[in-house]
């Protein structure tokens, strides 16, 4: 059952660019002072950005982190296009139009959750499990990307029983967390699995206990080449799952229907919005 929708917790706010930061492979993280957003933002929700004054159609970007306390919001992009080259030239002190935050975010009801982001689907990833990082459940993550990482692996410090051998580095910031983190890529970095983020969570899940694999659930963000291949992957060893589906939107609050997928219900297919009804969509409804 999906949460109510968002519509009356969007908040419009001229962010002020906090910290902006440039990594390889074209990609930023970018910091925004958006108080009324980061008391509301979780997991698996995104922001509307007007990239610049002259652009006034904005770019739907997914939220990594937020900080209710201190009332940031952090985001990872990729430079790929006009309208993302002109938000990566905005410099801190500016401000920023931002309208959110927008969509249905996870709903995390398995003991262990295992999270799988790809590309610029790892921030979803790492907002999940920040938030998971205090209570019961015991989330596990695997990250891909094809670009070097937006942050410097390293080894992790926390044995994790069932991975292939060599495959040791983690984000630096799970690993401080305490939640158990490993990378995969078909390029070859230092303790990064080589293959694709499905090859390494089917191996790890090879390995343990059909008790143990009860309690687990499959939570995903990336290319829907990758989405579809999680749902396979649930399918296969009879796991729920829930992806968050990444398509071009214009009003990004579910007046133009622009974004709109093919979802199966109870009544059959039925036409759906990324943008509120979505993100996030039971995997099995959409692939």
């Amino acid at each position: 059952m999906k949460h109510p929708r968002q519509r009356n917790s969007i908040c419009l706010e001229d962010a002020e660019i906090l910290s902006h930061q440039a990594y390889p492979g074209n990609q930023h993280i970018l910091r925004l002072l958006a108080p009324r957003c980061a008391a509301r933002a979780r997991p698996g929700q995104f922001v509307h950005l007007t990239v610049d004054p002259q652009r006034p159609m904005r770019r739907p970007i997914s939220i990594m982190r937020a900080c209710a306390d201190d009332g940031w919001i952090e985001l990872l992009y990729k430079r790929v296009g006009e309208g993302t080259t002109l938000l990566a030239a905005r410099a801190v002190g500016e401000c920023l139009s931002t309208l959110g935050p927008i969509g249905q975010p996870f709903r995390i009801t398995e003991k262990r959750p295992l999270l799988i982001g790809g590309g610029v689907g790892m921030p979803p990833m790492v907002f999940v499990a920040e938030s998971l990082k205090n209570s019961e459940h015991q989330p596990m993550v695997i990250l891909g990307s094809e670009t070097p990482f937006p942050f410097t692996p390293r080894p992790s410090g926390i044995l994790l029983p069932g991975m292939p051998d060599g495959v040791i580095a983690s984000m630096p910031l799970l690993d401080d967390w305490g939640i158990p983190c490993r990378l995969a890529s078909r390029q070859q970095m230092p303790g990064v699995h080589q293959g694709y983020v499905t090859d390494l969570a089917r191996h790890w899940l090879d390995t343990l206990e059909a008790r143990t694999r009860q309690e687990i659930g499959l939570y995903a963000c990336g290319p829907h080449p990758m989405l579809q291949a999680v749902v396979e992957l649930a399918r296969e060893f009879a796991l729920p799952v829930q992806v968050s589906l990444e398509e071009f939107m214009a009003c990004g609050v579910g007046g133009c229907a622009g974004c709109a997928v093919e979802v199966q219900t109870e009544n059959g297919p039925a036409m759906q919005r990324v943008c509120v009804d979505g993100p996030v969509f039971d995997g099995y409804q959409v692939f």
